[in-house]
């Protein structure tokens, strides 16, 4: 099996169901609250400088190049996104003082958390596959949620910066992360953790949603 092949498994066999998410589907509806489209901003700021330096950790660990590349540009996409937290939360009615004060919810920071273990704890490989399978699924969500908070919100291009980033394809990270599981594939690597690391950080993801619900 090819590095193409693996992806495109681990992709189809961790993909959520279609109604896992609810909150997706009230904000895309234009039935959500605004105060839980404001908390969503306010939890991704404390994700996104967490996942910044994690990207950041796992891009010095990383050998291959590509994997480390691939990591390299995460953390850089990290750093673009986060000055576009507070604009989607003040369309949503929430102030700065409120956002830069905000207290994070347990259940919406153990997706940040377990990336943070897996950058000390798991094979680069491993975390490329998992990550991919679970970038899938967030992209998706994020095409979604700006379509929603344009037609039913009245956003304008600012306050949807944040979720069209995520929603627009990015080939070149994904040309670095397939070239990244071949070369580990070539060098003899053979998946060992990427299943649990990919199934445990969907859960995750799910368990923030559901924690704004």
């Amino acid at each position: 099996m090819n590095a193409e092949e693996l992806v495109s498994r681990i992709r189809a066999e961790l993909h959520p169901g279609e109604h896992d998410n609810l909150v997706v589907k009230l904000i895309e509806t234009g039935e959500a609250p605004r105060s839980v489209i404001a908390t969503f901003a306010a939890e991704e700021n404390h994700i996104v400088s967490s996942d910044w330096r994690t990207f950041l950790v796992l891009a010095a660990k990383a050998e291959e190049p590509n994997a480390r590349a691939f990591f390299t540009l995460l953390a850089g996409g990290e750093e673009l996104v986060l000055p576009m937290l507070e604009p989607l939360a003040r369309a949503a009615g929430m102030p700065a003082e409120k956002f830069h004060g905000y207290e994070p919810f347990p259940g919406c920071q153990a997706y940040p958390a377990y990336q943070a273990w897996m950058a000390l704890n798991g094979d680069p490989a491993d975390v490329v596959l998992a990550i991919l399978a679970n970038f899938t699924a967030w992209g998706g969500y994020c095409a979604r949620m700006a379509k929603g908070l344009r037609e039913h919100y009245g956003f304008d291009d600012e306050a949807c910066a944040f979720v069209d980033f995520f929603a627009t394809p990015a080939p070149q990270l994904e040309e670095r992360a397939v070239a990244a599981v071949q070369a580990a594939l070539d060098g003899g690597w053979q998946p060992k953790h990427a299943w649990r690391y990919g199934r445990l950080l969907q859960a995750y993801e799910l368990q923030f949603w559901s924690t704004l619900a």
